[in-house]
């Protein structure tokens, strides 16, 4: 049976798709995913690498200031759709997943005009244009925040459902935090351990301020695993000390989740629930050019859950990081309280929860199939 995902442009529109794609095999080894994607995305670095086959199209955004460029937009559009019709033609899907981006907006447009089931994963507090435009066509929208619900318009009763965003799960059992510091060589027990990055394309201004407070000293007993991103890890990569490791790039991040006991990162939904999932409490930095400013929503609902603290990037100094760092390094009870709210926030279990309602929605469809 085959299994559309259409989606992409940044790791939180793709990586979701890949761990249902992943659940879903291993609930039933029938299904075989396809992956569409967007030539200009992150889809074009990540899919190869994966197990799955994938179709990349010419797409491109909604060009709001640029009015002038938007004839890119309509004419890739017009290709991808035809390019959608001899895919569908080829693999005949049982159920297309929209997971947001460029690839999700053409691909449900086209699944809804001829009537091929859809559902969709909504990765933000605030979901973006795809998510809303689709969501009263859409069986089920699985919502990586509760607070989403209030944003879309569901097509019928219970459509919209609070799944958590879907991860790879931590292992069970969990690497032994000791032994993982250790591998970054790191104590064993002392200290504290704080994981830097700023998604998957890291943060300039981000990096900018952990930089000068490296310089300027950091907390007694602290050690940093820090993700610069690919694009700026030359700039930092001579910081590199034995109380600071460095990558451009943290690939396996739970190796990374794994040895840390704190993190300062960007406020996208995957970021947070893999942290959370880990229960590692956040220090989050909200992208403040993110589309609506859906990173701010989200942070802030993290925060009122007690599940991490929010500094926006026009309070991150060097002055304001230190101060922070330095007050919760210095309350272990409080350090504590957040990471049980942040474990209490984790769905780690979001992506096998979503492969089981799809396959219901797929048993459902097929005649002779009990659902």
């Amino acid at each position: 049976m085959n299994v559309l995902f259409a989606g992409g442009g940044t790791g939180g529109h793709l990586y979701p798709g890949i761990a249902i794609a992943r659940a879903l095999v291993r609930a039933d080894s029938r299904i075989e995913p396809f992956f569409i994607g967007a030539l200009r995305g992150i889809e074009r670095e990540v899919l190869p690498n994966t197990e799955f086959p994938f179709a990349l199209l010419d797409l491109h955004p909604l060009y709001r200031r640029q009015i002038w460029l938007n004839w890119k937009t309509v004419a890739g559009g017009v290709g991808a759709w035809h390019r959608l019709g001899a895919l569908v033609r080829a693999h005949r899907p049982a159920l297309v997943v929209g997971t947001g981006g460029y690839a999700a907006g053409v691909t449900l447009a086209f699944a809804a005009a001829h009537r091929i089931p859809i559902v969709q994963q909504a990765g933000d507090s605030v979901p973006g244009l795809t998510a809303r435009a689709f969501s009263r066509h859409s069986r089920e929208v699985y919502l990586s925040f509760p607070e989403a619900a209030g944003v879309l318009r569901a097509g019928h009763e219970g459509a919209l459902i609070d799944t958590g965003a879907p991860i790879e799960p931590p292992p069970v059992p969990r690497p032994d935090r000791s032994a993982e510091r250790q591998r970054w060589g790191f104590p064993a027990n002392d200290g504290s351990v704080l994981l830097i990055y700023g998604g998957s394309q890291g943060s300039l201004a981000i990096n900018r301020v952990v930089a000068q407070w490296i310089d300027r000293g950091l907390p007694p007993g602290l050690h940093l695993i820090w993700g610069t991103g690919r694009a700026t890890y030359e700039q930092f990569r001579h910081l590199e000390r034995e109380d600071v490791r460095i990558r451009g790039y943290l690939t396996p991040i739970a190796a990374a989740y794994a040895a840390s006991d704190l993190a300062l990162v960007r406020a996208g939904a995957m970021t947070t629930a893999e942290l959370f999932a880990w229960g590692v409490p956040a220090v989050l930095v909200p992208l403040p050019t993110a589309a609506a400013d859906h990173q701010t929503t989200n942070a802030r609902a993290l925060e009122r859950a007690g599940a991490a603290i929010v500094i926006t990037q026009q309070e991150l100094t060097v002055e304001t990081l230190d101060r922070t760092m330095r007050a919760l390094l210095g309350a272990p009870g409080r350090l504590a309280a957040l990471a049980q709210s942040a474990s209490a926030r984790a769905r780690p279990n979001a992506a096998a929860d979503i492969a089981a309602r799809i396959l219901r929605i797929i048993a459902a469809g097929r005649p002779g199939t009990a659902a």
